[in-house]
């Protein structure tokens, strides 16, 4: 089964810490990464910008709105996702447990409804 395991944390912690703090926490996902892809689980991952470059797009009433920025201010933000390949709930679970942001905010797991 399908899991997206979405990375939430704060981008002002990552904007304080010094440029070792981000590269060994950049270290350590790198080496899960390799892990995961190397045990075949890895499906596709990617870090995001920061919100400052989002755009929300929403279509009210037949109009396009598009608004720079998030679509909300919230304490956490999504700054990237592994899409992996499990047997369950459980495992999907552990992996996110090694995620390096698991100890800075919180690892959303949800299964990928299949179409």
């Amino acid at each position: 089964m399908q899991y997206m395991l979405l990375i939430y944390d704060d981008e002002t912690l990552w904007a304080r810490m010094t440029e070792a703090e981000r590269g060994k926490l950049m270290a350590e996902y790198g080496t899960l990464t390799q892990e995961l892809q190397k045990s075949g689980k890895m499906v596709h991952g990617a870090p995001l910008q920061p919100t400052s470059t989002a755009t929300s797009v929403r279509l009210r009433e037949g109009k396009t709105m598009t608004t720079h920025g998030p679509f909300a201010e919230t304490r956490e933000q999504l700054g990237g996702y592994y899409l992996v390949e499990t047997r369950d709930l459980d495992e999907a679970t552990a992996i996110a447990a090694r995620i390096p942001s698991a100890r800075l905010g919180t690892i959303e797991v949800r299964p990928v409804m299949k179409m």
